[in-house]
């Protein structure tokens, strides 16, 4: 008999950070405060996953995830796991609610997975079992930013994603001196997060190139679509698309016209299901693709670190932001080796509830 959906319960919670992460404009985010998805089946199979709020961003925070997951919930009770078509037009019946959607998706994965006896990592487990990792450097201070590039490469990773957007000279300093400091052992490159002007941008990408850096993402707004198109068009630098393409929907606009060089794909916007089939479209037309993270904890990284194995992925992956947190949720913790992710040996890696439990709000 066919397991049946039970139950979908939200439980926020707040998780420390080991210092502030700015970013942007005026964005920052000072604690993780998160909502964890469990979906509960009717032979007892669970899934659960971490739905990553953010206002400056989707839109979205702890209470309107719960409040939509509630909205949700009749129209999912008593449906079939294994009936991926209806899950997915109840997911899909509300707009907007981007993490909210992808945290349930996943959820649905793994209670499916559970149902069948499986894990999702014999679900999802792609051919890359180890992936290159990049930890999100925040705009602060240069001696604070280059304090924790010393700390997390100290901790094994060996790609940083420099925010920058806010300081030209500034950002160009810091640059310059993680450069010097690590020469070409460890990769950089930059997240603008929409603060250049086209008028400023093939510059200030002139300077991020000869700085040795690999790409930069967003370097314009992303509702001027014809300047992104320009500015690629350019080709002074690489462009990895993100804000521009937070859906399937979203993607095939940017491919018509041609934004951008790599996808980043994020399960925590994104889920199994959309990010999926987002890396396969972009690899279709050429491009490469990454997967990033919004400033997820353990679990979230779990399933991000699931995506990173899939063929289409090319570049290294936001998988340590880990490293910024002053606790976690999970029972054993993420560890990095000389720049990579051993994802396999994440099998044993779980929710501890004691843990949840504590920094439950």
């Amino acid at each position: 008999m066919t397991a049946r959906i039970t139950s979908v319960e939200a439980l926020p919670y707040r998780l420390p950070l080991t210092s502030k992460l700015a970013w942007g404009a005026h964005s920052a985010l000072s604690a993780a405060e998160h909502v964890l998805v469990r979906v509960t089946l009717s032979d007892g199979s669970v899934g659960v996953a971490e739905a990553t709020p953010r206002p400056t961003i989707y839109g979205e925070t702890p209470g309107s995830v719960t409040a939509i997951l509630q909205h949700l919930e009749p129209a999912l009770l008593g449906l079939d796991i294994a009936d991926e078509a209806a899950l997915n037009r109840v997911r899909g019946s509300v707009a907007g609610n981007h993490t909210a959607r992808g945290a349930l998706d996943m959820a649905l994965w793994e209670a499916r997975a559970a149902s069948r006896g499986q894990s999702l990592f014999d679900t999802l487990l792609g051919p890359h079992e180890r992936v290159r990792v990049s930890f999100i450097l925040g705009i602060a201070p240069p001696a604070e930013m280059l304090a924790e590039a010393e700390r997390v490469v100290a901790a094994g990773v060996r790609c940083l994603k420099v925010k920058v957007g806010r300081h030209a000279a500034q950002d160009l300093q810091v640059i310059a001196e993680l450069r010097r400091r690590y020469g070409d052992d460890v990769q950089l490159y930059a997240d603008s997060n929409e603060t250049l002007t086209l008028e400023q941008a093939p510059d200030v990408l002139a300077a991020m190139r000869e700085a040795g850096l690999m790409y930069v993402e967003e370097p314009l707004p992303a509702r001027d679509l014809r300047a992104r198109a320009a500015l690629h068009a350019a080709g002074v630098l690489p462009i990895v698309a993100d804000d521009s393409c937070f859906t399937p929907a979203d993607l095939e606009r940017e491919l018509d016209f041609d934004t951008f060089d790599v996808l980043n794909v994020k399960t925590a916007r994104n889920g199994f299901t959309d990010g999926l089939q987002m890396l396969r479209r972009a690899a279709e037309h050429g491009k490469r693709g990454m997967v990033g993270s919004q400033a997820s904890t353990g679990l979230g990284t779990l399933h991000a670190a699931l995506l990173s194995t899939q063929a289409e992925v090319t570049e290294p992956c936001e998988l340590s932001f880990v490293l910024k947190l002053g606790d976690d949720l999970l029972n054993r913790p993420i560890e990095f080796q000389d720049g990579w992710l051993n994802v396999p040996e994440l099998r044993e890696h779980r929710l501890d509830e004691d843990k949840l439990a504590r920094y439950r709000i």
